[in-house]
């Protein structure tokens, strides 16, 4: 892994990154989250020979806001990407691509809030706007998906119930 923290070390030893240890995320914190989203990334993108050093660093910075998505408008599900692409700019000198690949991390939420409108229903959302269009921003798209799962759901019984739940209401419904 000697790969992986030189890529990420400048970043996650500044204090501005580590003062995300104070926000919840997932049932745990943010700083936590974006480690292990910015991991799996960086395997998924070795193995599908994508470029390891975007796909890492967009995925370390996906959540890069201060704060709860309930606590301001610019921190929303739909509206965090936009803010933290702007924060990893101003602090970390991001590149396009990596700007573009934080922008579009919340497709999964796009995608099944387009065909489930209980799902934040206050968040207007077109299916075609925030899409994926690089291999790395797929890769950290379906990263954050498999750890917001996982943090979600580890010491919750009744929320992977609930996944199961909309799994079947969705194989139901869908065909």
């Amino acid at each position: 892994m000697k790969e992986y923290y030189d890529i990420v070390s400048t970043i996650i030893t500044d204090d501005k990154f580590k003062k995300l240890k104070e926000d919840t995320h997932h049932n745990t914190n943010k700083y936590d989250h974006l480690i292990r989203v910015s991991r799996l990334s960086y395997r998924i993108a070795k193995l599908t020979n994508s470029d390891i050093k975007t796909t890492t660093r967009a995925g370390l910075l996906h959540d890069f806001f201060y704060g709860g998505r309930k606590e301001s408008s610019k921190n929303s599900y739909l509206n965090h990407p936009y803010t933290s692409a702007l924060n990893a700019k101003n602090c970390y000198n991001i590149t396009d691509h990596e700007s573009d690949i934080i922008k579009t991390h919340m497709f999964h939420h796009t995608f099944f809030r387009s065909f489930l409108p209980m799902i934040n229903p206050n968040e207007r959302v077109k299916i075609k706007e925030g899409k994926p269009k690089t291999k790395e921003a797929w890769i950290v798209c379906l990263s954050d998906l498999i750890v917001s799962a996982y943090e979600g759901l580890r010491f919750n019984i009744g929320g992977k119930l609930a996944i199961y739940l909309l799994f079947i209401y969705n194989f139901i419904t869908l065909r």
